[in-house]
């Protein structure tokens, strides 16, 4: 967690919602956000089985798009060209209102952040891109000076930005927005109700089926959130079972399982390299990542299963034969699981499922072994 006073931080639109509602208040990504309402492991397990709603509006939402020609013929392939300058990912391709996850690149390929990249339905030549709260300020500084000369960027970090996660979040939300059980995972709608515009995407950051709604910092979206609440399939859910469910879906948490030292390919995220953008081989980085592929890397994300019941957390030391042979990234408990799970690189010659390793928990071996991913398959709608 962030280490800042209560002077400093900043609140989101849904603060006093979340203290109305009972929630324990913490310092993370330069906000004052809820780390849990009535505990990690009930929220974690509500989440799987009915509906949570997340407060995730410390994140970066943002529009960019094109300075000249905006909806004009070949608007899109313009601002994807773009784009493509930061990511290694193919924009192009998507289709009206399709979201793709990809990694924003530093000139070596290192991962600078993880982000969400949607083509706006509607409107060609814009995209509706999400970074990461933490990293959101040098995200947008480097979208600007390398974009410029084509593009403008639109924060949109002053409204509202909630998820609604789990089995029953379609049937939550039908009863606000009927368009969203046409949606499928990946795919977002830009509604107008009344004077209000809403980003609606079916997302999220938790394994299960949901959806990210991006709404209006006023009456409005205040009004639909609460009334969200007071739907008894939905209970509000802080950042530590987020945590566990992004954690049991094998998802990445930026600035732990990645960071500018690691490439896509280290980070088990070679996958949002499309085959067509490694032919042309025109992204930051190219050469290192490209090698990566071809000839493998010196260490790779896994999955780890503890044999024991004591979790591993970030910086345990991973030993095989007495020699440290990687490092866990992220660990802790797993509700749904019932046991301890974690991630992190090991040597290549290590990622078999299967292979026995040692966690050095207080300076003790404690037996694990490497396992896939994720921990709990994901439930999204395709």
């Amino acid at each position: 967690m962030a280490d800042q006073t209560s002077e400093t931080l900043k609140r989101t639109p849904l603060y006093d919602l979340h203290v109305e509602h009972g929630a324990k208040m913490v310092p993370f990504a330069g906000y004052e956000m809820p780390v849990q309402f009535e505990g990690v492991k009930p929220e974690h397990l509500w989440t799987r089985a009915e509906a949570g709603l997340f407060d995730v509006s410390h994140m970066g939402p943002c529009f960019l798009f094109l300075k000249d020609g905006l909806g004009e013929s070949g608007a899109h392939e313009k601002i994807a060209a773009a784009m493509e300058r930061l990511v290694p990912s193919n924009i192009a391709i998507l289709k009206p209102g399709q979201g793709r996850l990809s990694v924003l690149l530093n000139e070596e390929g290192g991962i600078l952040d993880d982000l969400i990249i949607t083509r706006m339905p509607g409107i060609d030549g814009m995209l509706y891109i999400v970074v990461n709260g933490a990293v959101k300020a040098q995200d947008w500084a480097l979208i600007e000076d390398k974009l410029s000369d084509v593009a403008r960027l639109q924060k949109a970090d002053d409204r509202i930005l909630m998820a609604l996660q789990g089995p029953k979040a379609e049937a939550v939300l039908v009863d606000h927005f009927p368009e969203a059980a046409d949606l499928t995972f990946m795919r977002c709608a830009y509604l107008q109700k009344g004077d209000e515009k809403i980003m609606l995407s079916r997302s999220g950051y938790t394994g299960e089926d949901g959806y990210e709604l991006l709404l209006p910092n006023n009456e409005y979206g205040i009004g639909l959130v609460k009334a969200l609440l007071e739907d008894a399939r939905v209970k509000p859910i802080g950042l530590g079972a987020r945590d566990s469910l992004r954690l049991e879906a094998g998802l990445c948490l930026y600035g732990h399982d990645m960071d500018p030292s690691r490439d896509p390919i280290e980070a088990d995220l070679g996958w949002v390299i499309q085959k067509s953008r490694r032919e042309r081989a025109d992204f930051p980085g190219a050469e290192r990542i490209l090698k990566a592929f071809s000839e493998g890397p010196a260490e790779k994300r896994v999955g780890i299963q503890p044999l024991e019941r004591a979790p591993a957390r970030e910086g345990t030391e991973i030993h095989v034969n007495g020699e440290r042979v990687g490092t866990v990234t992220s660990g802790g408990f797993g509700p749904s699981v019932d046991r301890p799970i974690a991630m992190g690189y090991v040597r290549a010659d290590l990622t078999e499922p299967g292979t026995k390793i040692d966690l050095m928990v207080r300076g003790k071996a404690r037996a694990a072994e490497v396992c896939a991913l994720p921990f709990v398959q994901p439930n999204y709608k395709r």
